[in-house]
Parts: structure tokens; C-alpha cells; sequence
């Protein structure tokens, strides 16, 4: 197993978004919470040869880190076409052995039959005016397909995923704070950068 800080290297060539689409909150995930998230997921027995299932993947950051870790088969799922593209892009600059399947479809009601994943996945924080809850469709999705979850919410999200995992048939095992470093992307955007306060959760399905 590589270590955390080599898998952060490796995902450093990952490109993020041409044209980010503010309502789908289109952000890139940083290689360093990516190799991180994955690392973690890694050392907990959930992603060598194992489905391993990023549902909204943008251009691939958080599956292309899974695929560096030996998993038996990665899926990254977005509803933009476009991204995709730059994903398949991203698997050949990585170079991971396993290969990626990329599917075209939204990920709160993916075109997928997979039981028993580990879902990765980097939610909209639901932060646009009618896109609010937005992580709740993603959660939906992970408590139908996988025996594990791992994903990034905004700070101060623990209760409500806690809340959502036990009425869901889930729990929540680990926490952990994270930081999202985050250059201007769109118009509304008043600084060159901003680090946005996050939270990881590991959440167990039954």
C-alpha cells in the first residue's frame, strides 16, 4: 500500500472542471482530502477488491484514487457529459491498474445493479437557492447500493447525517474534520481562494 502522501502525488495531475456549472456546484475535490477520504477507506479493509462506487465523480478525483488502490472494480458516476471526458483524460494520467467504468447518469437514482459498494463521494453541499439538501439524495443512493459510505459534507453536518444514517438502517462509525482549498470559480465568488471547514463521515449500512 502506498501511503497517503504518495497517493496525494499521484492525484496531483487529476485536472478539475473547464466550465463548472454553479448549480451543480461543480468544485474539485483537493488531491490531498481525496487521497485522505481514500486512504482512510483503504486501511479499513473497504476498497482493495472491492466495488468501489463514486457517485457524482465530477472528473474523477475520488475514483481515480480508489482505482490506485487495488479495488476489483471502480464506477464513477456523473450527469454531466462533459467532466466524463476529462475523467477518461484523468484515468490515463494517473495510469491506476484498475481500470474505470465511467457512466453517464444522475447519481441520486444511478443506472447501476451493484449491492455491497463502498460509495466515495464528494456531495453538493446544497449552498445554491434550490439545490438546498442535496447531499440527502446522495446519502439516499449510498443506503440503497452500499455496505459503506464515505462522504464530505459541510461543517456542522454531523447531526443531520447522523440522524439521516439511523433512520436509514445506517450508522455512523468515524468523523473526521477536513479543509476544501477552493480557487474562484465563479462570478459571485468574492476571493481568489477560499478554505471551506468540511466533514468526512464513514457510515456503515446494513
Amino acid at each position: 500500500m502506498s501511503t497517503r502522501s504518495a497517493l496525494s502525488r499521484r492525484l496531483g495531475v487529476v485536472a478539475g472542471f473547464d466550465d463548472p456549472d454553479a448549480g451543480l456546484e461543480q468544485y474539485p475535490t483537493p488531491p490531498d482530502l481525496a487521497a485522505y477520504l481514500v486512504h482512510v477507506a483503504d486501511l479499513r479493509g473497504d476498497v482493495e477488491d472491492g466495488t468501489v462506487v463514486d457517485l457524482g465523480t465530477g472528473t474523477g478525483m475520488l475514483a481515480l484514487g480508489a482505482a490506485l488502490r487495488g479495488p476489483e472494480r471502480v464506477v464513477g458516476v456523473d450527469l454531466d457529459h462533459d467532466p466524463l471526458l476529462t475523467a477518461r483524460e484523468n484515468e490515463r494520467r494517473v495510469a491506476a491498474s484498475a481500470a474505470v467504468e465511467w457512466v453517464l447518469g444522475d447519481a441520486t437514482d444511478p443506472p447501476l445493479a451493484v449491492e455491497d459498494a463502498t460509495v466515495v463521494m464528494n456531495p453538493p453541499f446544497g449552498a445554491q437557492r434550490g439545490n438546498e439538501h442535496a447531499d440527502r439524495a446522495f446519502l439516499d443512493t449510498a443506503a440503497a447500493i452500499a455496505s459503506v459510505s464515505y462522504s464530505i459534507h459541510n461543517e456542522g453536518s454531523r447531526d443531520f447525517v447522523e440522524s439521516f444514517a439511523a433512520d436509514n438502517g445506517g450508522e455512523v462509525t468515524e468523523a473526521f474534520r477536513a479543509e476544501l482549498d477552493l480557487d474562484r470559480r465563479f462570478d459571485f465568488h468574492d476571493a481568489d481562494r477560499e478554505t471551506l471547514d468540511a466533514e468526512v463521515f464513514r457510515i456503515v449500512w446494513n
